[in-house]
């Protein structure tokens, strides 16, 4: 039996993995992670937000061939 709908359950499903990928990093390798937040936070505004775009525009087309 489900606990909670299929929606939250894909949603709440995603979010952990999501966490668990953003919690590799500083765990393997605690120097390189704090190096690579320092440089990625003196980036212009400009870089980051392409550069986010581009992560959500990946994200979108991976998600479309997967369930297409």
């Amino acid at each position: 039996t489900r606990v909670m709908p299929l929606g939250f359950e894909i949603f709440f499903s995603a979010l952990a993995l999501m966490l668990v990928f953003e919690g590799i990093l500083p765990f393997l390798s605690p120097k390189r992670w704090r190096y690579f937040v320092a440089t990625m936070a003196s980036q212009h505004d400009k870089n980051l937000r392409i550069m986010g775009f581009v992560f959500m525009v990946v994200g979108v087309a991976i998600l479309f061939f997967i369930h297409h």
